[in-house]
């Protein structure tokens, strides 16, 4: 079979790899080819906004990785959900928009990291974005891509938990994504006339239709070929055992998409890594860059479970005659529950007042999951309160274990290894509990579930982090972007591999510390600013 030739080739379709695709197609000036390993994004939960209750436990549509023990957590294992469609993670996330801290970013330019400030960023979040809305002038674009919505359908319980926030001296901040992100709002969502915004919806499908752009789902990637110094091309293979693989080879650039789990897994296949690691696996090795697959860091959110009462919240809308009513209001209006995202309200603050910069987050949503964990919901009335540090500085790694591409990575979040971030989180926890102990939210209190009125004191509250907190869902920092001479970094400030000509890296892994955020706003950004560092380079 002869390999077929591309300008571009694009490995991972989830939300970065979708907007260098769709914007490299724009112009028809390349030929683009997308490799995905997963289905097509045709499931109906993944453009539901309840369906996130799926999607997250699905694994037709999610990678659903297994972790290893972490010390940090008494040797339990977090697992990890990743989108394993068209769109990635952002066809199975909870929606939420939510682009960080001016201070994320000059902290990247600092690092030498030249054009990522926000200065530099801000205008590449204006381009994907169409915000419908309010918010403040001079930081959001109208008529881009991607569109970001407010909450239109306030909920009583979430009111009065914003309201109790603000008698606790947190302001309302009606845009946490423009001047400062300090305060308590409705999360801004990507989520528009009933149905999920996704990256692929919103720039890979216009992509195809331009006829420049090959998409090739169940496309598992054995490898990226190098020849000499360049890369040259990617075999892959369609389903494991069916064929003997395939090859596309491209004449400008390889740009590695497959996220924070998948990206440096295909490095380390390919040859590029840590040469003793790679030696141990029987893997030539290409390019001896140790920090591949190091710097893995992720938001660990701790659950707070309230029961209600004098209240209705979503776990009796979603129940008998209730539910039948949901359905109804969402086939004919694509209103109500099933309309509504995961999580409604954000509050960001501050664990001790004499910092400059916020470094908690408080969310709500007025419904309660079995276990804390987000695939159902409880038979009573109840809603949850997570916390979770912004910043991070426990640091874990993803690795293959072996030189066979079906073998999973092994994923160490290394969770609560710093006692700073053991501090931080903390005193989150505390917040959540003083905001729900407050008026109005404090009338509709039941009582506490999760972790109960006997866990009381820090040590509680530390043991409770550590038997049942879990990922946020937002993994970065395994192809850390930095200049060539630190050990620690896999690409430069143009997103390319040290040492290896034609072959960048565009998504979540080369973030080099953790944004105060959800990262899909961020991964965009990345893959608006990848797309025009490829085009000034052609």
């Amino acid at each position: 079979m002869t390999d077929e030739v591309f300008d571009y080739v694009v490995i991972g379709a989830g939300t970065a790899g979708c907007v260098v695709a769709g914007r490299l197609s724009e112009n028809g000036k390349f030929r683009v080819c997308v490799l995905e390993a997963g289905p097509p994004d045709r499931n109906p939960f993944i453009h539901i906004p309840a369906g996130v209750l799926y999607t997250l436990r699905n694994p037709a549509i999610n990678w659903m990785y297994k972790g290893i023990g972490s010390p940090g957590l008494a040797g339990r294992a977090i697992n990890h959900a990743r989108g394993r469609t068209l769109g990635g993670s952002g066809s199975i996330n909870g929606h939420i928009y939510n682009r960080g801290q001016k201070a994320d970013f000059d902290t990247w330019a600092q690092l030498g990291n030249r054009g990522w400030s926000y200065a530099d960023v801000l205008p590449y979040f204006m381009k994907s974005e169409n915000k419908l809305g309010g918010g403040d002038v001079g930081y959001h674009g109208k008529g881009g891509a991607f569109t970001i919505t407010e909450n239109d359908e306030p909920d009583p319980l979430s009111d009065a938990f914003i309201d109790a926030a603000v008698n606790l001296g947190i302001p309302r901040n009606s845009d946490y994504n423009g001047r400062t992100q300090e305060g308590v709002a409705y999360a801004q969502r990507s989520v528009h006339g009933g149905r999920r915004v996704s990256p692929a919806r919103s720039f890979l499908h216009p992509a195809r239709e331009r006829g420049n752009t090959k998409v090739v789902t169940n496309a598992h990637v054995l490898g990226i070929d190098i020849d000499g110094a360049r890369a040259t091309g990617v075999r892959y293979q369609l389903e494991r055992g069916a064929n003997k693989g395939l090859t596309v080879r491209v004449t400008r650039e390889v740009i590695l998409c497959a996220g924070t789990m998948g990206s440096p897994h295909i490095l380390e296949l390919s040859g590029i890594g840590s040469g003793a690691r790679l030696q141990s696996l029987g893997i030539n090795v290409v390019r001896n860059i140790p920090g591949v697959g190091e710097n893995f860091r992720d938001h660990f959110a701790v659950r707070l479970i309230t029961r209600m009462h004098g209240v209705e919240t979503i776990n009796e809308r979603a129940r008998g005659l209730r539910w039948i009513r949901e359905v109804i209001r969402y086939g004919v209006g694509r209103r109500g529950a099933l309309a509504l995202t995961p999580t409604l309200v954000y509050c960001f603050w501050k664990s001790d007042p004499s910092l400059e910069n916020g470094d908690i987050q408080v969310t709500f949503t007025p419904a309660s999951y079995p276990g804390g964990v987000q695939s159902g919901l409880d038979r009573f009335p109840g809603a949850t309160v997570a916390c979770w540090q912004q910043r991070p500085e426990s640091a874990g790694h993803v690795h293959a274990v072996s030189s066979d591409p079906f073998v999973r990575p092994e994923i160490q979040g290394n969770y609560l290894a710093e006692e700073g971030d053991r501090r931080t989180l903390l005193a989150a926890m505390r917040l959540g509990r003083r905001i729900m102990a407050t008026a109005p939210f404090s009338a509709y209190v039941a009582e506490e579930i999760w972790p109960g009125p006997d866990r009381i004191n820090d040590t509680d509250l530390l043991s409770h982090a550590r038997e049942t907190g879990n990922t946020a869902y937002h993994p970065m920092g395994t192809c850390r972007m930095g200049s060539a001479d630190r050990l620690d970094s896999v690409v430069d400030d143009q997103l390319c591999v040290h040492g290896i000509e034609g072959l960048r890296v565009a998504d979540a892994s080369i973030m080099p510390t953790m944004l105060s955020a959800n990262l899909n706003a961020g991964v965009l950004m990345i893959g608006e600013k990848a797309a025009d560092l490829l085009m000034a380079a052609a």
